[in-house]
This record gives C-alpha cells, structure tokens and sequence, in this order.
C-alpha cells in the first residue's frame, strides 16, 4: 500500500464517525448521510497532494458542508414516506395529508386521489352524528366547543364522537399510511 493510500486510510479512520454525525444532523436519513460522506471521501482521495491540506479536519467539514448544501440546491422529487403525518398520539392527520400541494408530484397526486375516495368511503360508513363531528372539526376547522355550542349538546359528547369517528377512520385508512411508508 502506497504511501497516500494509507493517508487516506487514516484520515477515514479518525474523522469517519464524528464526520457522519455531522452530516446527518443536517440532512433527512442515513442514506443521505452516507451519499454526502462518500462524496467527501471520494474529494480527499481525488484532492492529489494531501499534504497540501493545511488544516484537514477543517477541511472535511468544509466540503461536507458544501456538499450538504449542493443536495438541497438540487432538485429532488420527494419521496410519499416524506408526506406521513402523525401526531404524538401516532394518530393520521387527515387535513395535513389532503391539503399537501401535489402539482409537482405525480405520485401524491395518485395518494391524494385515493386517500379522497378511500376517506369519503370511510366517512359514509360512520353514524350521521359522528360524521358530522368530524366534517365540522377536520374539514371545517369548527372547535368541538364550538361544534357543541351549534348543536346544542355537552362537549363530552361531541369528543366522544370524535373519538369514535377518529378511531373508524384510522383503523379503515390504516392500509393507505402503511403504504405510505413503504
């Protein structure tokens, strides 16, 4: 092995882990991560004379940097998985997923289509009270407090219906989040 080669080696050895930490911070998946650190090696190995390199730890974070900031100046069609919306709970968040702006996404534009004829399917198949709690809340951004106060009924009821008509949907449109994240 030739004297730069073991450089190299070295050099990947000592900056390799702390490196990925960094660049991961600033990207969305380890996959990313490890394009961008790939590039960094490919770089050094390319640079020739690594003696001429002042300050080498500098400049690795330098051209990982750099390069981090190349990956999103590129355009890049997003993958569906990137769209998943759930709250703390794990719950599905309907209006998020149906108020995704598709005009550049083919493949949102197909869920979106399907998560719409899936979603009316669901809501069809709910009691009129439970459906009409969750059209007034999700849809229309009424407050269950203000759902109440419309309908004449205790909050208490309202949630429950909502609850009731949350737990349906989730369990019905479950197929099409797993297939999101798939």
């Amino acid at each position: 092995m030739n004297e730069e080669n073991k450089t190299i080696k070295s050099t990947i050895q000592a900056f390799g882990k702390r490196l990925f930490g960094f660049i991961r911070g600033k990207v969305r998946s380890n996959e990313d991560a490890e394009d961008i650190l790939q590039d960094v090696w490919y770089q050094l190995s390319s640079f020739g004379n690594l003696e001429d390199i002042e300050n080498v730890s500098a400049w690795l974070y330098q051209v990982a940097r750099n390069k981090v900031t190349d990956k999103y100046r590129k355009k890049t069609t997003d993958a569906l998985e990137d769209y998943a919306f759930e709250d703390s709970e794990g719950e599905l968040m309907f209006k998020e997923i149906l108020l995704l702006d598709d005009a550049n996404n083919p493949e949102l534009a197909l869920f979106k289509e399907t998560f719409w004829m899936e979603l009316e399917k669901a809501l069809q198949e709910l009691p009129e009270n439970q459906r009409e709690v969750f059209v007034l809340n999700e849809m229309e951004d009424l407050t269950l407090q203000e759902i109440a106060d419309l309908k004449g009924e205790n909050l208490k009821t309202i949630i429950s219906r909502k609850g009731y008509a949350m737990k349906h949907l989730r369990n019905r449109l479950n197929y099409l989040y797993q297939e999101l994240n798939y």
